[in-house]
């Protein structure tokens, strides 16, 4: 059986870091997942990028070591960001 994991981040608040908001396995996966979807909070899905990330602590700044993951989440939302204006036209 596979472990539900899941890692919220957050972008600005006077940083240009991503920092870790919310992580968990399971039940707490799941609750972080549902806000997501509550707040129309757009959900990124990669595994690699969450088992990078899910042993870092709340408030943690994404280390260098996963400018990788980081460069492929800033793409990812920029891609959104630019749907959404577009949408706007």
């Amino acid at each position: 059986m596979d472990i539900k994991k899941a890692v919220a981040l957050a972008y600005g608040d006077n940083t240009n870091a991503l920092k870790i908001t919310a992580s968990g396995k399971d039940k707490i996966a799941f609750e972080i997942i549902q806000k997501a979807k509550q707040y129309n909070i757009p959900m990124f899905q990669n595994k690699d990028i969450v088992d990078s990330l899910i042993n870092l602590n709340i408030d943690d700044e994404v280390n260098t070591e996963s400018n990788l993951c980081v460069a492929k989440i800033l793409l990812w939302l920029n891609d959104i960001e630019n749907n959404a204006q577009l949408s706007r036209i």
